[in-house]
């Protein structure tokens, strides 16, 4: 008997391996077809194949950041949040999810929670021009039009064409 449960057990190590490799090939497959989907904006498709993903690997963080993409552009600001902020949990060094996230707390009017993301991302990435350009955004929705123009001359300095427009219609020297 003894023999019979070792055999088993090492077939079991064996297996292990196999049975995990078939399901990260199978969520590496659910990935590439998600994203198939999301760059062709089928955004509530891609979401149904990231959560496959995410049921065989539940800390993918790119499934993770991608379906917070999703949800973003459809409306869902919440679990785009709840998405993002797990993709911190696993990686707090993430810039685009600190980005990301606080862009859909732009759009929930979190403007203060907006900016702290902002920031973050702005340490992590001291060049983004992008994080300066909604961190102006926000600064300007809260009511701070100074620390918004200076926002948006940061990123214009640092290259951004777009930053020229914005600074241009809102009043901005």
């Amino acid at each position: 008997m003894k023999n019979n449960l070792t055999y088993i057990g090492l077939l079991f190590l064996w297996m292990l391996p196999v049975v995990a490799f078939g399901q990260n090939n199978e969520a590496k497959e659910l990935f590439k077809k998600g994203d198939v989907l999301y760059r062709n904006a089928d955004y509530k498709e891609a979401i149904e194949l990231y959560n496959k993903v995410l049921e065989l690997e539940p800390d993918h963080a790119q499934a993770l950041l991608q379906r917070g993409f999703c949800k973003n552009l459809t409306g869902d600001f919440k679990g785009a949040i709840e998405d993002f902020t797990s993709v911190i949990r696993l990686n707090p060094d993430h810039m685009w999810a600190y980005l990301s996230r606080g862009s859909a707390l732009n759009k929930t009017g979190d403007y203060a929670a907006a900016i702290k993301d902002f920031d973050k991302a702005l340490e992590l990435d001291p060049k983004n021009q992008e994080a300066y350009n909604n961190r102006g955004f926000s600064k300007k929705l809260a009511g701070d039009k100074q620390g918004a123009c200076e926002d948006w001359n940061t990123s214009r300095k640092l290259g951004n064409d777009e930053a020229r427009i914005i600074l241009k219609n809102n009043g901005c020297k």
